[in-house]
Parts: structure tokens; C-alpha cells; sequence
């Protein structure tokens, strides 16, 4: 069986940093880490091909090969995904679709042979048993979590490593937490199930041996959720990473507790964990406690960030505006913390209701819904009807989105910032290739020579020096992503600006609003 693997394409978006990838010659950011990890699932006799859309385009040839097509993705991804289903049907291909988007609205993709949803360690062999017996056609389905311990390694080896930023590996699933608007709770649950170290460990070697020496990306949605089982982790990350001499740097995501606990902070900085995304959202407590983020209001925000920032983890920050009973200024407010914490990546963003989310249901109760579409990002309106004006949140928004994305602004901020940081322990080894050196050399070149912030860059750049020269590294990968949203805050600008001129004209009355 020829199986043809295809990963739908993003749009432009946030973390898409077409412009910053662009300087280093990388096509994106991440690799498609489900589609690996299900083609390690699926049966090994088997042969496969892995097409990633945000590289590059599947081939007349590939198609032809293909006995099977394969697709997963987000719901951000649908657009992409839809058009996937139908051109493999039209050549008459066998589909078969799972994945998140798949596992929310199943409707939405019917049209595809076969849906494996859920948990693919489950719910795939249920398929292969059924595609073994001759059945054309099914849906495999399982309330049961899977046992992440069981897990293979993802096949890497599909991968093309030259055009991606950062590889990928999972720890964990599911979070012990329960904000109203988030799906991970839904997806995965609430009881964070982890891999055993020397399993993880083992799909780093597997990437360490394929030749990849660079950036890993903990995919976990709250690599924290389970405290004593990472800890387990990184203590044994911690002798690997010194008996390959470093060969990694890490990124993840965790939740704000993390301040809380200075043993964690500092095995995470001992085995070079570089930055950590912090589901900050806002400073407003009373909008925090009503979504059920009560984790956030237990310690002030601004002194987690800087406890954070001073054991040497760089912070990348979710910021959200338009919950309900929200006080006008919000997004005023979240610039002010922004700027006061100095936190340098602030994804912000407007509240969209997710599919069966806690907030979903709340609001299709409250007949509230606008459309069940939720294929957002940083570019699209509200899904739901604000308790304030939607107008008022849509400008506030989008003022404070150019204002932390002004380039001088943004270079002042990323330079206070570095200038608190903990100074790392360790430096990734990493050959200086002549991608690298070319890309240093265009981006001083711009933001040295070209640009109106020439001298504020190249003055906060020797302070960074004078502290420590392993901060002018970092330093200068902040920079590069201003080559980003110089261009991404026009966007998000005229995007949502069109989006609200259009619903200012025709505004739905509440009997024109979509009941789920």
C-alpha cells in the first residue's frame, strides 16, 4: 500500500514569519509532527510519502503513486484540507482524514472515505482492520485516551530537514486546567498523560542521529501540566544534552505557575530551554476569573513574568481581548504590560468561541453564536456577540496590535528585555554555515544601515554585548522577527478594518443569529 501523507497549508498568519524565515532560507517554521507520528502508527510494511503544502506542492507523479491519501490538520488548516479531499477524490484516490479540525467538526469533512478521529493510537488500528476486510468507507471513533507511553517514535526520516526552523517531539497531552475557551481540554482531557523519559530521549537521539542540530520545539500544550513527571524528564534531558555537548536549544509552552517553582525553572534552563509561551491573555483579573483561568490570579502577572525572565527563560505570550463584561481600554491596558514587562513576542488576538469548547456551548445557549466557522487567527472578527460593542474591541485591537509592533517601540521593549534576562548556561553547538552568515549580514545590513532605528540598534546591541555576548544572539533573532510584522501589523490592519466596515453595514439582528 502506497500512502501519499499530506499536510495542509497555513495561512499567513502570526507565527508564520514568512519574511524572518525567508532571511535563513527555511520554508517553515515547524514540521507536520502528527503526520509523522501516524505514519509510525500506521503499518510498517507499508510505503509513504510526506508532502508538506506549506513547502512545497504535490506532483502530478506523487498523486499517481498514491494507492492512499492521508490529511490531517488544525482548523486553521480547513481551507487547505477541503481543497485536499476533493482533488484526491477527483483522481479517485482513497481519502482519509483525521486530526484536530477533523476530531471538532466531522461534518465539515465528510466528503473524505474515511475519518479516524480522536487519539490516532487508538483509533488507527481500528481503521486498518476494517481497510484489511475490504470496507470503502467509515468513521473510527474512541472516548478512550490514549496511553502516550505507548507512542512510537515519529517517523523523522519523512522529513525534509532544510526546511524547517525548529523540529518537533511531544511529552505530553491534555491539561489539568480549565479555561473556558480552550479546546485542548476537550481534545485531549484534563489528566496530562506524559511519555517516560528514556522514550523522549530516544526520539531525540533518533533526530541527534538523523543530523539535526538546532532548535526542538515541545509541542505540549502545558509541558507543566504534570510537574513530577518533567521534572523525572529533565533530569535525565539534562546528562544527554551534556553528553552530546548541547546540540539542541528548546522552546514549549507552559502555564504561569511556572514562576512558582525555581527547581523547574532551573532544570529547564540546564538543559538550554531557551524561550517558554506563557498563556498570559490579560492583565484584567475579573476577565480572568470569569473564563476560569483562576491559575493566572494567583500571583501578580508582571512579577511571574520577571521571576520567569530573571532564571533565564525567554517569554512568548498569548494576550487575548473581547471576554465578556470586559471594561472598555482592554487592549490599552494590555499594551501597558507588554511595554512594562517587556516581554518581546505578544501574540495578541480576539476571543473566537472554539467548537465545543466550554465557551462554545455557553454562548450557543445564550444564542450568542455568530457562525460555527471558527477557522480564526489574528486576521478575522469575533465569532460571537461581545458583551460591548464589537466596533470598540475590533479598534482597540487593532491599535494595540500596530502599537506593539511599531519597529522602535518594538526595539526599545526587546532591548530592556535582554537587558534583565538571566545569561544563558549553555550555547547550542551549532555549525556557522553560509546561510547563517548571509542572513546576519542581511539583517544588519537592514535594520543597521537602511532603517530610521539604525543607531538605536546598533547602541542597544553593544549594551547587550557589554552584559553578556551570549545575549546578542537572542538579541538579534528578536530583531528578525520585525522583519515579520512590519509587515504582518499592515495586514492585520486593513483585514480586520474591512472585516468591521462590512458588518457595520449589516449587522445582524439576535433572530439572525446561529443557534449550534
Amino acid at each position: 500500500m502506497r500512502a501519499l501523507l499530506l499536510y495542509p497549508r497555513f495561512p499567513q498568519s502570526f507565527w508564520s514569519f514568512e519574511k524572518t524565515l525567508a532571511l535563513v532560507d527555511r520554508k517553515a517554521l515547524l514540521p507536520p509532527l502528527g503526520l509523522i507520528t501516524v505514519a509510525a502508527i500506521f503499518p510498517q510494511e507499508w510505503e509513504y510519502k510526506l508532502v508538506d503544502r506549506n513547502v512545497r506542492s504535490v506532483t502530478d507523479a506523487e498523486w499517481k503513486w498514491a494507492d492512499l491519501v492521508i490529511l490531517s490538520g488544525m482548523i486553521v488548516q480547513k481551507a487547505d484540507l477541503l481543497a485536499g479531499i476533493q482533488e484526491a477524490k477527483s483522481r479517485g484516490i482513497p481519502v482519509v482524514v483525521g486530526g484536530p479540525y477533523a476530531t471538532s467538526l466531522p461534518d465539515e469533512v465528510a466528503a473524505a472515505d474515511y475519518l479516524i478521529l480522536d487519539e490516532g493510537e487508538i483509533t488507527i488500528p481500528l481503521f486498518v482492520e476494517a481497510f484489511s476486510r475490504g470496507e470503502t468507507q467509515g468513521t473510527f471513533r474512541s472516548a478512550e485516551k490514549a496511553a502516550v507511553t505507548e507512542t512510537p517514535i515519529p517517523r523523522y526520516d519523512l522529513l525534509d530537514f532544510d526546511a524547517y526552523d525548529n523540529m518537533s517531539v511531544q511529552f505530553s497531552r491534555g491539561c489539568p486546567f480549565q479555561c473556558e475557551f480552550c479546546d485542548i481540554i476537550v481534545l485531549y482531557g484534563r489528566k496530562p498523560r506524559t511519555k517516560a523519559p528514556k522514550q523522549l530521549i530516544a526520539e531525540l537521539e533518533c533526530l541527534y542521529n538523523l543530523g539535526w542540530h538546532g532548535a526542538v520545539f515541545m509541542v505540549d500544550d502545558n509541558f507543566i501540566g504534570n510537574k513530577r513527571n518533567v521534572k523525572l524528564l529533565l533530569k535525565e534531558l539534562k546528562v544527554w544534552m551534556k553528553e552530546k555537548d548541547y546540540p539542541f536549544s528548546f522552546l514549549t509552552e507552559a502555564s504561569v505557575d511556572l514562576a512558582n517553582d525555581s527547581e523547574l525553572m532551573e532544570l529547564m534552563v540546564a538543559c538550554n530551554f531557551k524561550r517558554v509561551f506563557l498563556g498570559i491573555e490579560t492583565p484584567d483579573e475579573a476577565s480572568l476569573a470569569l473564563t476560569q483561568k483562576f491559575q493566572n490570579t494567583r500571583d501578580p502577572l508582571s512579577e511571574s513574568v520577571d521571576k520567569i525572565t530573571r532564571a533565564g527563560l525567554q517569554i512568548m505570550a498569548g494576550f487575548i481581548i473581547g471576554f465578556d463584561n470586559e471594561k472598555a481600554g482592554a487592549g490599552d491596558r494590555i499594551v501597558r504590560f507588554v511595554e512594562q514587562t517587556g516581554i518581546p513576542l505578544a501574540m495578541f488576538s480576539m476571543l473566537q468561541a472554539l467548537p465545543n469548547t466550554a465557551l462554545w456551548h455557553r454562548l450557543a445557549k445564550e444564542g450568542r453564536l455568530l457562525n460555527q466557522d471558527a477557522n480564526a487567527n489574528q486576521t478575522t472578527l469575533m465569532n460571537f456577540i461581545p458583551t460591548r460593542p464589537l466596533e470598540d474591541i475590533a479598534r482597540e485591537y487593532v491599535n494595540g496590535f500596530w502599537t506593539l509592533y511599531d519597529p522602535e517601540k518594538y526595539l526599545a521593549r526587546i532591548s530592556r528585555y535582554y537587558l534583565k534576562l538571566g545569561i544563558p548556561q549553555h550555547v547550542m553547538k551549532r555549525k556557522i554555515d553560509p546561510k547563517t552568515i548571509k542572513a546576519l549580514l542581511t539583517l544588519c545590513w537592514r535594520q543597521g544601515f537602511i532603517r530610521s532605528t539604525r543607531w538605536k540598534f546598533w547602541y542597544n546591541m553593544m549594551r547587550i554585548y557589554l552584559r553578556s555576548p551570549r545575549l546578542v544572539p537572542l538579541f538579534l533573532i528578536s530583531c528578525a522577527y520585525i522583519e515579520h510584522f512590519t509587515e504582518y501589523r499592515q495586514i492585520v490592519r486593513d483585514k480586520i478594518n474591512a472585516q468591521l466596515a462590512a458588518y457595520l453595514t449589516t449587522k445582524k439582528e439576535p433572530e439572525a443569529v446561529l443557534k449550534v
